[in-house]
């Protein structure tokens, strides 16, 4: 909806249509935790905006409930209202986002097998976590820990089940310990297991693991994604992970084909390499260049830094840039601090904060993680120092600003850099 948006502002005189398979255009998946925990109420807060609006004030010509099922050169098919209908385009947009990874294990297609992969499973989860005691959640990335956080509120039983040996496999060990103490204290996390099969009669009864089984009546999985690229293998060229290889148009290696958003690769700010980066943050974004692009304009996509803020019970939980594990997989010989601090004045009430910074023996910042109080503010800070390729004394010397309840004169960000500059051998 970006890039069509973008387009008809650019040129209203142009026919612009939208085939969406659900029910529902520019709603909100990464809610679909808070609605289910109660933060949110009414399912419909999820849609930022209702069809009519596009179709009435955008002048966008939206079809809901329209599978496209074959794109050509210049007509796609699309199933809608019970037959197939052939359109033509002269520009076409692929923006097919994510799809849920399967386990490919016995017994997930029981009932009460649930996977996060679509907004419209979001009531149909509140509803059955409302009626059973005990719940599973398969995986504890991002979708996991939120899901499971969400449950918790509901009053039920929940287990996480991880088969990697910590949670938020994403995050260095360090702030992964301080995430694992907190979900234990509400929850039972197994992690190193790896689910074999569900098992029940008619619907899910328990989970099998490598190491063990476990009741449930609710099964949520959540294991990651995989770029929804169907339509367009084929068609155009697949770059890294299987996204939708682009330029910094959202050019595709086909004249008038562009994709944006989660079924497209990008760059990534920090390594300067192509990415597949499946975020909302970066997904708007590049739908509004390929907009601009569509329309005849110029504007390129820099690329994203992979910045993202969870959260659990009373912590936020955030990162940007590369972790310290991911920074030496990209070859980086790798320099680190982990520290904790407070984030208010020591005479005020307050928190901790965990922080971890990464940087290269010749001192450019790679990364942070942070877990704890008032970690938004710290992530947003390193999110623009990486994108414009900061340093440690970039991060040391930037001007935060100094007020009592939430910072301090020396922040954590400079108390971690200069703990750096220590082991660069800096003075």
């Amino acid at each position: 909806m970006s890039a069509a948006s973008r387009v008809k502002a650019l040129r209203p005189d142009w026919e612009v249509t939208v085939f969406e398979k659900s029910r529902w255009v520019s709603h909100a998946p990464c809610g679909i935790p808070f609605f289910v925990g109660g933060a949110v109420e009414k399912f419909d807060d999820l849609c930022a905006y209702d069809i009519e609006y596009f179709r009435r004030e955008r002048g966008i010509d939206v079809h809901t409930g329209a599978k496209v099922v074959e794109v050509d050169d210049g007509i796609l098919r699309v199933e809608e209202k019970g037959k197939e209908t052939t359109y033509e385009w002269d520009k076409l947009l692929f923006a097919t986002g994510s799809k849920a990874v399967k386990l490919d294990v016995e017994g997930e297609d029981l009932e009460g097998v649930i996977y996060v992969d679509d907004i419209e499973n979001a009531e149909r989860v509140k509803m059955e976590a409302m009626k059973v005691d005990n719940v599973v959640v398969v995986g504890s990335g991002y979708i996991g820990v939120e899901m499971a956080d969400a449950i918790t509120r509901l009053g039920k039983k929940v287990t996480v089940i991880e088969v990697m040996e910590r949670p938020l496999p994403e995050y260095d060990a360090e702030i992964a310990a301080i995430i694992k103490s907190e979900m234990e204290k509400c929850m039972d996390l197994k992690l190193s297991e790896k689910v074999t099969a569900f098992e029940g009669k008619d619907r899910v009864e328990r989970v099998i693991t490598n190491k063990g089984e476990y009741p449930c009546e609710l099964a949520i999985v959540a294991v990651g994604v995989v770029p929804n690229t169907d339509l367009a293998k084929g068609l155009v060229e697949l770059g890294v992970e299987g996204a939708i290889k682009t330029n910094s148009r959202m050019e595709t290696s086909r004249e008038n084909i562009y994709a944006a958003g989660d079924c497209a690769e990008s760059i990534n700010v920090v390594t300067g390499k192509e990415d597949w980066i499946p975020l909302a943050a970066p997904a708007n974004k590049m739908g509004y260049v390929a907009g601009v692009n569509m329309a005849g304009f110029e504007m390129h996509y820099p690329g994203s830094l992979k910045s993202q803020l969870t959260g659990f019970r009373n912590i936020e939980i955030g990162k940007a840039g590369l972790s310290e594990n991911e920074a030496i997989r990209q070859g980086y010989e790798v320099v680190s601090t982990f520290i904790t601090s407070r984030t208010s004045a020591r005479y005020l009430p307050g928190g901790l904060i965990h922080l971890k910074v990464v940087a290269d023996r010749k001192g450019k910042l790679l990364g942070l993680q942070a877990v704890g109080k008032d970690v938004a503010m710290r992530v947003y800070a390193a999110s623009a120092l990486l994108y414009k390729n900061g340093d440690v004394k970039d991060l040391f010397f930037t001007d935060f600003p100094y007020y009592p309840p939430v910072s301090r004169v020396w922040d954590p960000l400079v108390v971690a850099a200069r703990n750096v500059f220590r082991k660069l051998g800096m003075p």
